[in-house]
């Protein structure tokens, strides 16, 4: 039986629980497959005490998508420092590892995801998503040892996510790209973003 009195502490503990336990569930199975009772039984909570913490599912989903942001920041720095690896491996497979998130822990959202997500969040939450969005790829800039200013920001956002998103959309939503070239897609679509990457570098 779900405990009824939670002190404080122990709701923040349960929120992170929440968190962490939505982002391994999105992970594996992705966000339409992951529900709500999936999540708060797997802490050990009831359904009320869960919308306690989160009014929606998609409020839950925005936070897992801020809670593996340090460790994409944290990745792309070990990847730099890597004295094993060139610039341009390293930074080609950061992408990689991107673009296949759900083998690397990384939850990749599909375009229907999106859609679904964003039309339940509020304007303040959807302004706060584009602030640690910004603040993300802006940090994945300065990791490349790339200035970060607004357009190299809004034009990497834009430029990461297109590649991810062909890659999870092949054949399923995107039923007239040919899915025996997706793979090769994906590759050439990386090494464009890397060769970008370099240019701004210099």
């Amino acid at each position: 039986m779900p405990k009824v009195a939670y002190s404080e502490e122990e709701k923040e503990q349960v929120r992170k629980a929440l968190i962490e336990v939505g982002l391994e569930l999105i992970t594996k199975q992705g966000i339409q497959h992951t529900t709500v009772e999936q999540i708060y039984k797997k802490v050990g909570i009831s359904r009320t005490f869960f919308y306690s913490f989160f009014p929606t599912k998609e409020d839950l989903i925005v936070e897992t998508l801020y809670l593996q942001q340090p460790k994409i920041i944290d990745y792309a720095k070990r990847l730099m420092a890597d004295n094993n690896l060139m610039w341009k491996d390293a930074v080609r497979k950061f992408l990689y590892s991107c673009c296949y998130g759900e083998k690397n822990g990384i939850a990749v959202l599909t375009v229907e995801e999106q859609q679904l997500i964003f039309k339940r969040l509020s304007k303040e939450s959807y302004k706060l998503f584009r602030e640690r969005q910004a603040y993300l790829f802006g940090s994945i800039l300065e990791c490349f040892g790339i200035k970060a200013d607004k357009a190299k920001i809004n034009l990497l956002t834009n430029l990461i996510l297109t590649v991810m998103i062909i890659r999870r959309a092949i054949p399923e939503t995107l039923p007239l790209f040919v899915p025996e070239a997706a793979e090769e897609t994906v590759g050439f679509q990386i090494d464009a973003i890397v060769d970008y990457l370099e240019k701004i570098r210099e």
